[in-house]
């Protein structure tokens, strides 16, 4: 028999244990190189570079905009005003990836909104102009199609709901114009809520996403595309989010269209804590709490009542709050459901017949939780402690600017993002139901007053109607 020798035993032991590790599922072997799957999966990203012109009149600022502390604009404004109007070209840079042969390419709405003029680079440098075909800014996706006479190279589209934390993604993207740039990283967490609007339901990574790799890919070891790269915490390192591309491929027939409709119910509806779970005398704290029926809403007319707890919504098992609105959006307007609710300990099936959502009605999970004012443009959202911890906010409760338009009223205001509204005409504001009243019976006058905290100071701000 041959003897192993000491450093043979050595390798053989931790072959053993590491095969053990692996065989339990306690660890995910890392790729010994990306390259393969990078060199196939690259083709279909492109580059998008995006321009916009801007005016500029009197009393008029953009905030972080490299131009507004032009020492110029005081002079011109003093003794020109509107005469002179201050155009310049705005242009930024983004991401997107080919979903058809013949030229349509899925990115973020944030990247061509409102542009004058896009242009997609493909991986051999050629440059296309590109038609915006569709846009949804509710979830922040947009399709584009470039006319070729060639077929292009495509992405394959994944199944988001298969990830799971832990897994292995990579990003390819154009960040800080540097094109097409490959980073790696793990899932590390799913369902995340940012405060971008009703649908949020992010696939966090620490894959590196840095600006300008909005709207490209996030793959997975398969060649898969699993999600579109969205957003990033500006303070963190390591945090990084994707739209889940099922939501994407949900929308993708109506992004085709250019005409994005949703379903609507009526409701505004909080989390079930334990502490209301109890008080309902529930065994866990599932369901979503109807606090608010819309008047003549499709919720109303079918019967929904404050203080019902919905359980299920077309079949689908409502476990959270969050998972409402999703569905809710999911179905076509027009088209009858059914849906469970918990009634005085009693559970109760309802028909509802879904309107469509509008612009400017609050999606179903509710004004108490976050607002678009197209009018003024400008979206507020629900202070929580997550919230505050997360943006460095000065207060945990209240109601902050998440989203301004820099054409919109409330620019030409001087109000900001991250502006926390504490009071509207003499109104306090505690929550977003608060400033949508305060705003109904202010809508007709000429002038509406703001008291805002900036940072650690409290200044008013006027905006005047148009």
């Amino acid at each position: 028999m041959r003897t192993l020798g000491k450093r043979s035993i050595i390798i053989l032991v931790i072959a053993v244990i590491v095969g053990c590790w692996f065989q339990l599922g306690l660890a995910v072997p890392a790729p010994s190189s990306f390259a393969p799957l990078v060199k196939n999966l690259t083709p279909a990203v492109v580059n998008i570079n995006t321009t916009k012109v801007v005016k500029r009149g009197r009393g008029f600022s953009f905030h972080g905009s490299p131009f507004s502390n032009d020492p110029f604009d005081e002079f011109f404004n003093r003794f020109f005003g509107q005469q002179f109007p201050h155009k310049f070209k705005q242009k930024s840079l983004g991401s997107g990836f080919i979903i058809s042969k013949d030229g349509y390419i899925l990115t973020n709405n944030h990247v061509v909104e409102d542009a004058d003029e896009v242009k997609v680079t493909l991986s051999d440098e050629k440059t296309y102009d590109a038609k915006i075909i569709g846009t949804d800014a509710k979830t922040d996706l947009a399709v584009l199609k470039i006319d070729v006479d060639h077929d292009l190279p495509v992405v394959s589209l994944g199944d988001s709901s298969q990830l799971e934390v832990g897994d292995w993604v990579i990003a390819i993207g154009n960040p800080f114009g540097l094109e097409r740039t490959v980073t790696a990283g793990i899932v590390s967490a799913r369902g995340r809520v940012i405060g971008s609007g009703p649908y949020d339901d992010f696939i966090q990574t620490d894959a590196s996403i840095n600006p300008g790799n909005s709207g490209g890919p996030l793959f997975n070891l398969q060649g898969e595309v699993v999600g579109i790269n969205t957003a990033i915490v500006a303070s963190g390192q390591g945090i990084g989010f994707a739209i889940p591309v099922n939501m994407a491929k949900d929308l993708l027939p109506q992004l085709k269209t250019g005409k994005v409709s949703r379903g609507w119910l009526g409701v505004q509806v909080q989390k079930v804590t334990p502490e209301l779970a109890e008080s309902f005398n529930l065994e866990n704290e599932k369901g979503a709490l109807v606090a608010d029926v819309v008047e003549d809403s499709p919720a109303a007319k079918a019967g929904v009542k404050t203080g019902d707890i919905i359980l299920s919504f077309n079949g689908k098992e409502v476990d959270s709050m969050r998972k409402l609105p999703r569905l809710v959006a999911a179905v076509p307007p027009g088209t009858k459901v059914k849906m469970k609710v918990l009634r005085r300990g009693k559970v109760k099936t309802l028909k509802v017949v879904i309107a469509e959502l509008k612009d400017g009605e609050m999606a179903d999970n509710g004004s108490s939780e976050s607002g678009h004012v197209s009018s003024l443009g400008m979206v507020v959202l629900q202070i929580t402690p997550e919230l505050a911890g997360q943006y460095r906010l000065p207060r945990d409760s209240g109601v902050v600017i998440s989203r301004i338009d820099p054409d919109g009223l409330a620019a030409e205001g001087g109000l900001r993002t991250g502006d926390i509204i504490l009071q509207v005409d003499n109104y306090d504001i505690n929550t977003v139901k608060d400033f949508h009243r305060a705003l109904k019976k202010a809508e007709k006058k000429r002038l509406i007053r703001f008291l805002i905290q900036r940072r650690n100071s409290r200044i008013f701000v006027v905006m005047r109607m148009k």
